[in-house]
């Protein structure tokens, strides 16, 4: 073998160990950074041609290979949009120019210029939209995802469209006389109200009028409460009878519709009315809401994110995504914890969380990354102690040429 094989050799082996010394700095110094998957040097042997009366020397080469396959552990946080994948898979993020990546990092926060939620990088959550209904997903696309940004949400309005009416309808109470009753007189035996809205969302209060017709008969009327010229001449609904059997069930008229005054259609309920002996009792509610803004955002283990309102209304509005590559391991990192897809890794595959072997998400969690320190402090003193023996290599080489430069003087 030549001086200048050994010379080769020994700066060979110096590098290599200077890169794997590089990735363990890096992971340490990433120990934790969320979501970071660590990064390992692999050493691979050169061997040039020798004859059999002389060794020429070749090198080793090395490689760089990422753990991101590997799941980190889960913490959980008291952040609510802190989000973590157990399992199989990445969130889809975007940056400013909306270039998509893969990332494990999920510690998302609002961003106050854009509501958009992005994570410590900078990252855009990206996810589908439920404004029109359920998404239509391409399996190896990314096409169609958005940034999710719960505050763009306006303030919202839904009209009633449904209502309940239960209770007890007193079986000792006396029927009123036909031409007494609504709506061609004023005479009824119970009344009650009810609050719904209109298609803008103001309060549209329902005056509901109930008389008993004979023994077993109540007579439904519901009436306009801001209109009471209505009353006794027509009432909203049609005509509708309650029917009671001999033990206080109800047998016929188990639900009325008709129109909110500005508003929808809408349908009243009353299948779980009684007529026994004792009091009048009775409830109802319906559905439907004032204008109300946004307060806030929910996130489900399987993606879904809803919008919270001011009154306790959770609207689903996004829904997040998960996406793989047959290779995750060989995955481009780039700067900001992210990934993107490569020849060797694979092309994208998109679904959702808890589907088709994809993993679920955690919320108010964090994936921490894979890194254990106390491996990577050996494999420092590995590192350490092989670039040590390298420069030895390398400065006996360089003696023992110094020498043979010194016999031709």
């Amino acid at each position: 073998m030549s001086l200048y094989g050994v010379l080769r050799t020994g700066v060979s082996g110096m590098n290599a160990q200077s890169n794997k010394l590089g990735t363990v700095a890096e992971n340490i110094q990433n120990a934790s950074t969320t979501g970071y998957k660590r990064a390992s040097t692999e050493f691979s042997s050169l061997i040039l041609s020798s004859g059999k009366g002389a060794y020429n020397s070749g090198a080793v080469t090395t490689t760089v290979r990422y753990s991101i396959g590997d799941q980190g552990p889960i913490s959980y946080t008291t952040s609510a949009s802190d989000l973590a994948v157990s399992g199989n898979g990445f969130f889809v993020v975007s940056d400013k120019t909306g270039t998509p990546f893969l990332t494990r990092a999920g510690n998302f926060v609002v961003d106050g210029p854009t509501g958009n939620l992005v994570n410590a990088a900078g990252f855009q959550l990206m996810g589908y939209s439920l404004a029109d209904g359920d998404p239509n997903v391409a399996l190896n696309s990314l096409n169609g995802l958005e940034p999710v940004n719960i505050s763009s949400m306006a303030m919202q309005a839904r009209p009633s469209t449904e209502g309940v009416l239960t209770g007890n309808l007193p079986d000792g109470a006396d029927p009123v006389a036909a031409a007494s009753r609504p709506p061609a007189g004023t005479v009824y035996t119970k009344k009650s109200s009810l609050v719904t809205y209109d298609n803008v969302g103001n309060e549209v209060k329902l005056d509901i009028y109930l008389t008993k017709a004979s023994a077993t008969t109540w007579e439904v009327n519901v009436y306009d409460a801001a209109n009471p010229a209505s009353f006794p001449a027509t009432p909203l609904n049609p005509a509708t009878t309650l029917t009671f059997d001999g033990m206080g069930q109800l047998t016929g008229g188990t639900s009325t519709t008709f129109n909110i005054p500005n508003g929808q259609s809408f349908t009243l309920d009353m299948t779980g009315m009684t007529h026994l002996a004792g009091d009048y009792q009775v409830t109802g509610i319906s559905n439907g809401n004032k204008p109300t803004a946004v307060e806030g955002a929910e996130f489900g283990s399987d993606g879904t994110v809803f919008a919270v309102y001011e009154d306790g209304t959770r609207i689903a509005a996004y829904k997040v995504p998960l996406a793989t590559v047959p290779s995750p391991d060989n995955l481009t990192p780039r700067a900001g914890n992210v990934y993107e897809a490569s020849i060797e890794s694979g092309g994208v595959q998109v679904g959702f969380p808890q589907e088709g072997g994809f993993g679920s998400i955690s919320v108010g969690a964090l994936e921490q990354s894979n890194v254990d320190i106390g491996t990577e402090l050996t494999a420092m003193i590995e590192a350490q102690t092989g670039y040590t023996a390298n420069s030895k290599v390398f400065q006996t080489g360089s003696e023992l040429l110094d020498v043979l430069m010194s016999l031709k003087r």
